[in-house]
């Protein structure tokens, strides 16, 4: 039986001053409080801060500036080469670019209601079961080239997300505002050979988590 262990890491807090759901957008960076909580989650796969140290051979992250940030830090710690993985890419999202909201975001604009018609798939951006085929697809190849060992494979909240609720056999859709999936948290997925035995959560950064900024779907 080989036990091997792919983390999905959810990038640091992002610098977003203007509030807008950033999505697959350029040009969006890690907030000094976002490159602490890579450092922080770092440190903690690596032992340093008290615990045993994770056997990582594979660190791969999606191409954003955020998650390449994030991965910065943990491949150092590990002496690894960071790869990159498209599948591990943000949802597209119709309201990129966007405030989002009822008040004063794009809600009160009777353009956009059109595609909230459907929430189930959703209408406004990328279906959640391809979300969750293509990151099946990044951990399968993460698992194979770590089998024996650990991933670390780092993406964004909402593909975690629904990756797990797939993983666990809930239903896709669901409220933005209970996920559990924080900025810099860990959702780990253990193997046996290739069979999924169990999955955990950890917020490694959970120090730096009150106050937070941050939009749905990060």
């Amino acid at each position: 039986m080989v036990a091997t262990t792919v983390h999905l890491l959810r990038h640091g807090e992002v610098h977003n001053p203007t509030g807008v759901l950033y999505g697959r957008l350029d040009g969006f960076r890690l907030s000094e409080r976002g490159r602490a909580m890579a450092e922080m989650v770092a440190a903690h796969l690596a032992g340093e801060s008290g615990g045993e140290r994770r056997d990582i051979t594979v660190v791969t992250a999606s191409p954003l500036q955020r998650a390449q940030e994030t991965a910065g830090p943990i491949a150092a710690a590990f002496d690894l080469p960071i790869g990159v993985d498209e599948n591990l890419l943000e949802a597209i999202n119709q309201f990129e670019g966007l405030t989002f909201g009822v008040g004063d975001g794009s809600l009160r604009h009777p353009r956009h209601w059109p595609l909230l018609r459907n929430p189930f798939r959703p209408s406004w951006g990328e279906p959640y079961r391809v979300q969750v085929d293509r990151m099946l697809a990044a951990v399968d190849t993460a698992r194979e080239a770590a089998r024996g060992h650990e991933a670390l494979l780092v993406s964004h909240q909402l593909p975690i997300w629904v990756t797990r609720r797939a993983l666990e056999n809930r239903r896709l859709w669901h409220d933005p505002r209970r996920r559990e999936c924080s900025v810099a948290s860990l959702t780990s997925l253990r193997f046996e050979d290739d069979r999924l035995v169990g999955i955990d959560y950890s917020e490694p950064a959970g120090a730096l988590l009150p106050g937070v900024a941050g939009v749905p779907g990060a």
